[in-house]
């Protein structure tokens, strides 16, 4: 699987809910949107198998699964699909169930009571690597992001081999960290959407980071977000 489709081709979306019916509610919708739905699944044993066979660009995952917490099923895929973005469809605003699917390695949360067209963009967004939340969802995770930051992470001290950012990386790395989205990054530094994306892409492979959370957390450990 690439990071997000490549040019020209519908991403490769995979939609697991226990509810038959909306679960093919929503892939007819994500279809109808040019989506390609190259699977579903309505339990988190059968979600790990199919995904793993169909290397889906995103998944839309509810948490509530039979056979395995969609959180483990998160986590799981994510670690084992290099470039799968996560985004959690789910009926819950709790806030203890958007930050588990943060830390599973979920790129973004939507309520179930989300608009069909706020769904689609959301979707298109995940795949492009933006984070997405629910308004008000937002500042409850960058404040996780900030709580992470001041407990004691695993030694790795920077030093001559600490790798070195551009200056436009660092700059792009500081607004991410000040909970910025993608798209307000690029009108801020009057650069493209894409261009924002691999300025991230690179920093994280840089930094040897795997999402958001870390690179966050990685900012703000050296005061990037003041």
């Amino acid at each position: 699987m690439t990071d997000g489709a490549a040019a020209g081709e519908p991403l490769r979306v995979m939609v697991v809910d226990d509810h038959p019916m909306w679960r093919d509610a929503v892939a007819r919708d994500l279809g109808e949107a040019g989506f390609r739905v190259v699977a579903t699944a309505g339990d988190g044993e059968q979600a790990v198998r199919r995904a793993l066979a169909a290397a889906p660009d995103v998944l839309v995952l509810d948490l509530n699964l039979p056979a395995k917490p969609g959180v483990l099923v998160c986590g799981e895929l994510v670690a084992a699909l290099p470039g799968l973005r996560v985004l959690v469809l789910s009926a819950s605003g709790e806030h203890a169930d958007v930050l588990e699917a943060v830390k599973s390695g979920a790129t973004g949360y939507l309520l179930k009571s989300a608009s069909t067209e706020e769904l689609t963009d959301a979707v298109r967004r995940t795949g492009a690597g933006e984070p997405v939340f629910t308004p008000g969802l937002a500042g409850l995770v960058l404040g996780e992001y900030r709580r992470l930051a001041s407990e004691p992470a695993p030694s790795a001290p920077d030093g001559p081999r600490a790798p070195r950012l551009t200056d436009r990386e660092r700059e792009v790395l500081r607004l991410v960290a000040k909970g910025l989205s993608y798209k307000q990054i690029a009108e801020r530094l009057v650069i493209s959407h894409r261009t924002v994306q691999n300025h991230v892409q690179n920093t994280l492979g840089k930094l040897q980071l795997h999402n958001r959370v870390e690179l966050v957390r990685y900012a703000i450990e050296r005061g990037l977000d003041t």
